[in-house]
C-alpha cells in the first residue's frame, strides 16, 4: 500500500463562489457527497485521516527569525491565489487508485448539483513520521 495526500483547494480555476456565499442545500448536497465517498474509502480500508479547513478569514500567518518575538498576523488575504480547503490521506494500492479518488472529490457538486471541475492535487508521501515514536 502506497499512501498519498489529495489536496482540496480553492484557486479560482472554476467559476463558482466560494462555499460560504453557497445555497444552504447546494452546500450540503457538496458535503454529503464527500461524506459518502470517505464512507467508502473507510470501508475499503483507504482512508487514514480527512480534514476540512476553516476559511482564509480565520487563518493567521507566523513568522518568525528566532531572536524576538513573532509576528503574526491574520487573514484574509486577498492576494492569495490558492486557499487549502482541506485534504484526505489515502493508503492505496496504486497511483490509479489515489488518482480515481481525486477525480471524485474533483466532481463533487456545486452550486446548482453541478459537479465542481475543482483542480485536486494529488502527491505521494514520502515518508511518515510518528509522534508516537
Amino acid at each position: 500500500m502506497t499512501r498519498f495526500m489529495i489536496l482540496t483547494k480553492y484557486d479560482g480555476s472554476v467559476d463558482v463562489p466560494p462555499m460560504s456565499e453557497w445555497d444552504p442545500a447546494d452546500m450540503e448536497a457538496h458535503l454529503e457527497c464527500l461524506r459518502s465517498l470517505n464512507a467508502e474509502l473507510v470501508a475499503n480500508g483507504e482512508l487514514v485521516e480527512m480534514n476540512a479547513l476553516t476559511g482564509p478569514d480565520l487563518a493567521k500567518i507566523v513568522t518568525a527569525d528566532g531572536a524576538g518575538a513573532p509576528v503574526v498576523t491574520d487573514g484574509p488575504f486577498p492576494e492569495a491565489k490558492e486557499l487549502l480547503a482541506g485534504y484526505q490521506m489515502v493508503d492505496v494500492e496504486t497511483e490509479e487508485r489515489a488518482l480515481e479518488i481525486a477525480a471524485a472529490v474533483s466532481a463533487a457538486p456545486g452550486p446548482g448539483g453541478k459537479p465542481l471541475g475543482q483542480h485536486i492535487e494529488v502527491r505521494q508521501v514520502m515518508f511518515t513520521f510518528s509522534a508516537d515514536v
